[in-house]
């Protein structure tokens, strides 16, 4: 019998659960279940497991906030996960916490066809070239990939919660307004669903969800195309960044719920200046391709790659004499 796989995508609203066997997803099995609902991911893995009854060899939970020693704390939510709990609560023989970005990065080669979805062509991209997951939804976070000779490395990162970029007239005053909540002035303070709605009730001065200010643009409302053109600006400005500080020439990759919502608008709403305009390095940014990943919830795709890498077959029977707990490899 192939090796099962148990995967979590441990988000900071949803967790999604599925299962792999012999490496590869098996798309009926994935679930999704609300954080709000449940005391902790334990629980969450015990109800999957009851209504799913199978024995596994290795879990992987890809979580969003950063990992170490074998414990998650996530960023947007109260959980703090310990991977000793999640092998009790499913009798894994292998436990690994990554963090949700790197799941992502992990599964850029098994996308199926069309998820990934050009939004600026660039040039074609070198096989071997690095390549960049641009993450927006509750928060934001990146994840670079490296083709190497063993697989994949993708290292973790919470660049999320580094520093905005300097701002002038209409941004330096959002980020005034941000300021109020986020001292600090994280990116994810703009770049993320929350994000949105913080600018929109600055442009505005109305509280607003982030699917209402979606909506609000498809019907045409004038404060919620400012919001989306602020937001996009910022978004260009930022993949920029990230662009030159790790020359993605494979692409940059934008996924979560907001970067989809978005995506479709971006090349009106000024993105594309704002992620290019780089001096005498404009010419690099313009050969980057940029994509939207249409797939919900890919990451367990990553997770499944992950643990094909990171456990060779002799290390995880079902009965070993020793479980094994951690974390990415350092």
């Amino acid at each position: 019998m192939a090796e099962r796989f148990l995967l979590a995508d441990v988000g900071g609203t949803n967790t999604r659960l599925g299962l792999a066997e012999g490496g590869l997803l098996l798309p009926d099995s994935v679930r999704r279940y609300r954080n709000a609902d449940y005391l902790g991911l334990d629980e969450i893995l015990s109800a999957y497991l009851e209504a799913s009854p199978t024995p596994i060899d290795a879990l992987c939970a890809a979580v969003a906030g950063p990992v170490r020693g074998g414990q998650a704390q996530l960023t947007n939510h109260s959980w703090l996960i310990d991977a000793a709990g999640l092998q009790a609560a499913t009798d894994a023989s292998a436990v690994y916490l990554i963090n949700d970005l790197q799941a992502q990065g992990h599964a850029l080669d098994d996308l199926p066809p069309g998820a990934a979805q050009p939004l600026f062509e660039g040039k074609a991209p070198p096989v071997d070239a690095p390549r960049l997951v641009l993450n927006i939804g509750t928060g934001c976070n990146v994840a670079v990939v490296h083709r190497m000779a063993g697989g994949l490395f993708v290292p973790a990162a919470e660049s999320g919660h580094s520093t905005l970029p300097h701002g002038t007239g209409a941004t330096a005053a959002l980020y005034e307004h941000l300021r109020e909540t986020h001292p600090h002035l994280p990116i994810e303070a703009a770049l993320s669903g929350p994000g949105l709605a913080d600018i929109h009730r600055h442009i505005t001065g109305t509280k607003a969800t982030p699917a209402e200010v979606i909506a609000a643009f498809n019907a045409g409302n004038g404060g919620a195309r400012e919001t989306l053109r602020l937001f996009a600006t910022l978004l260009g400005q930022v993949a920029g960044n990230f662009a030159l500080h790790h020359l993605p020439m494979g692409g940059i990759y934008l996924s979560g719920g907001v970067a989809r919502a978005v995506a479709p608008h971006l090349s009106d709403l000024g993105f594309l200046p704002a992620f290019t305009d780089r001096g005498p390095y404009t010419h690099i940014a313009r050969a980057m391709p940029v994509s939207v990943i249409t797939e919900d919830g890919f990451a367990l795709r990553g997770c499944a790659r992950y643990l094909g890498q990171v456990l060779p077959r002799q290390t995880y029977g079902k009965h070993p004499a020793k479980p094994m707990l951690g974390s990415e490899p350092r």
